[in-house]
């Protein structure tokens, strides 16, 4: 479906009663983050129209923030409709064509393409309805999301760049810093093409042209996250997700850009690559923690236009789940059908835990029919694109539902040889992990939770879990402050453990020394995190060892002969926060994202007279224990 612009879509949702309209005033200054961060996380989790921002526009958040509304907003059913398209259309494209009319029979498949293309349209377009020639990008309600970020994030842009050479587009999503009015930082990852064309025009010694649109159809804002090759134009899969092609016009002040024509704003500028880099950050950032502050180039705004009646786009990033998971949730539905057709045929099905941040933890499942097959699988993944950097592979077999976390755990330990079933490696990382001890690189580590053929059973295994005395366990190591043994009821052998670390390499050190205690025999996985975590909730458990843990760098496996010939390993997960005391890491370490009393307390105050329904107390209270000092990173 085809959105004409982002009220239509806001039409929809509020069909489909999936909008409140917030009449009364809230600060684009933290406070629509906590009323949002609440929202999110709640049985009422709806996307959100601040009607008073304090500026001549209204501000729609949350709106791909489920399920439904990611559907709404793709036209669709159910996500996988799109996954079964894709794969239908392949089918189609690359059967063996026996005779002249399965050629021809193929000609309505390739309209298809053409229907799909971008088309620049002559004149100007409802974009360009209001043009600003002295533009002040803070005329727009561009929100201070997290109390120790850098500055006001433009936080759902849609940023056009092109290579210098070929002309041909890009079309991602980069976070803005607003400087002031005329100037935002535009953080460009080196991984990322629009960070390559730059490289591109500084070789060259000339300004880069860049556009930034914000609003329009939806599936612009999908398309600007979806990890496509490079030269493959994102307006394509967004033509084919709309069924409808995106029509382009021509920037005012920057011609070599086009942008759609139905957007509701677009910022015109361009980036000096001979400009010297400035200060970018903090950020509070999807992984849950802020995202420091490094150099990035700069953007230089030179027009601003918009539609009479704009709206303005936005979102929230923090401790998951955000609105930031459902997006993920579409790219991993829809982009499963090309891995499984051009890298990986054996793979049945993926998930992506809102607990690993997208890279950090992906679980699939294949089916299998050799021995090492799930290595062969690790290997494809990790050179398949941006799961370049996954963190955590988890391999399972066919029968597995991967959305039952539960019996995804209960298939994999059953199967898993801790000695022999994980594989560690090392390769590029997102550089906003920042467990890695040098940025963009570290550890990765894949768990083969697969039945075993004879040819992948090295040695006998003990199945024997001892039962675990946990006061004679805290007794003997009093650095054990929480103890979570819950997963063993379910027949899970795996156990997290709270410790307060007090000297150098402490947690290898007590790895051993628990291992030969023989306290927690047959334990396959022990997984540490710091004695401030919330033990109980084994999901933020799950999603701070996801973040904190380097596999390479922070993985312990022992192993013991018994008397009877088998052998008894267990494999331990630092999880816990890094230091340079304790552990000689050297980087800047992030605090975990949480709202401020001071905001916590307006929102409290003012709920009532939102319309949000019953009320709902701040997320951030679970985790202001967590953090250490008062700003963005740690300080002891």
């Amino acid at each position: 479906m085809a959105y004409k612009n982002l009220k239509e879509f806001i039409q929809v949702l509020e069909a489909h009663n999936e909008l409140i309209r917030i009449k009364e005033y809230v600060n684009p200054h933290l406070e629509i983050t906590e009323v949002v961060d609440r929202i999110s996380k709640s049985t009422n989790n709806k996307a959100l129209l601040f009607e008073n921002t304090g500026t001549d526009f209204p501000l729609l958040i949350n709106s791909l923030g489920s399920e439904k509304r990611m559907c709404l907003a793709l036209g669709v059913n159910n996500l996988d409709d799109i996954m079964h398209e894709i794969e239908s259309l392949f089918k189609k494209l690359t059967k063996p064509k026996e005779n002249m009319l399965d050629k021809i029979s193929l000609l309505p498949q390739l309209s298809k393409f053409a229907s799909w293309m971008p088309k620049v349209l002559k004149g100007k377009g409802a974009c360009q309805e209001v043009i600003q020639h002295q533009p002040d990008v803070n005329q727009l309600p561009v929100m201070f999301c997290w109390p120790h970020d850098g500055g006001k994030f433009i936080t759902l842009p849609v940023i056009h760049t092109k290579d210098p050479h070929t002309q041909i587009r890009n079309v991602g999503m980069y976070r803005m810093q607003i400087y002031d009015g005329q100037t935002t930082g535009m953080h460009w990852h080196k991984h990322k093409v629009s960070a390559r064309h730059f490289q591109e025009y500084k070789k060259l010694g000339k300004k880069m042209p860049v556009a930034v649109a914000l609003g329009g159809d939806p599936t612009y804002t999908y398309a600007a996250t979806a990890p496509l090759p490079d030269n493959v134009d994102e307006y394509m899969l967004a033509g084919f997700l709309r069924k409808k092609k995106v029509e382009l016009v021509k920037c005012i002040t920057q011609p070599e850009i086009e942008v759609p024509a139905d957007a509701d704003f677009i910022i015109e500028g361009f980036v000096d690559p001979a400009e010297v880099l400035r200060i970018e950050g903090p950020f509070g950032d999807h992984t849950g923690f802020y995202s420091l502050a490094d150099l990035y180039p700069v953007f230089h705004i030179t027009c601003i236009t918009h539609r009479k009646d704009a709206v303005y786009p936005s979102t929230i990033v923090g401790i998951p789940p955000q609105e930031d998971a459902w997006i993920g949730k579409a790219t991993e539905r829809i982009f499963l059908a090309p891995i499984k057709m051009t890298m990986v045929p054996e793979m049945l099905d993926m998930n992506m835990p809102v607990e690993g941040v997208f890279h950090n933890l992906v679980l699939a499942k294949i089916e299998k029919s050799f021995p090492g097959q799930a290595q062969k699988v690790m290997n494809a993944m990790w050179g398949a694109g941006q799961m370049m950097f996954n963190k955590i592979l988890v391999i399972t077999d066919a029968e597995v539902d991967l959305n039952h976390y539960l019996q995804v755990a209960q298939h994999v330990f059953k199967n898993l040889n801790p000695a022999t079933d994980i594989h560690i490696g090392q390769g590029p990382m997102d550089v906003l992990d920042h467990s890695c001890s040098k940025m963009g690189f570290g550890g990765k580590m894949c768990i083969d939770g697969t039945k075993k053929y004879e040819e992948e059973i090295a040695e006998s295994i003990s199945d024997t879990v001892s039962a675990i005395n946990e006061p004679a366990l805290q007794s003997e190591f009093p650095e054990i402050k929480l103890i979570n043994s819950s997963l063993l009821a379910h027949d899970i052998p795996c156990i997290f453990l709270g410790i307060e670390k007090t000297k150098m390499f402490h947690v290898k050190e007590l790895s051993e020394q628990i291992f030969h205690s023989n306290f927690l025999t047959g334990i396959k996985m022990i997984l540490f995190v710091d004695s401030n975590a919330d033990i109980e909730d084994l999901s933020s458990c799950l999603w701070r060892v996801c973040n904190n843990f380097d596999p390479k760098r922070d993985s312990y496996l022992h192993v013991s002969q018994q008397i009877d010939g088998t052998r008894i390993s267990s494999f331990f997960v630092d999880g816990t926060r890094k230091t340079k005391d304790f552990d000689q890491f050297k980087r800047d370490w992030p605090n975990p994202i949480v709202s401020n009393d001071e905001t916590i307390q307006a929102i409290d105050e003012k709920w009532q007279q939102l319309g949000l329904g019953d009320f709902i107390s701040s997320p951030s209270l679970k985790f202001q224990q967590s953090i250490i000092g008062n700003s963005a990173e740690v300080k002891d």
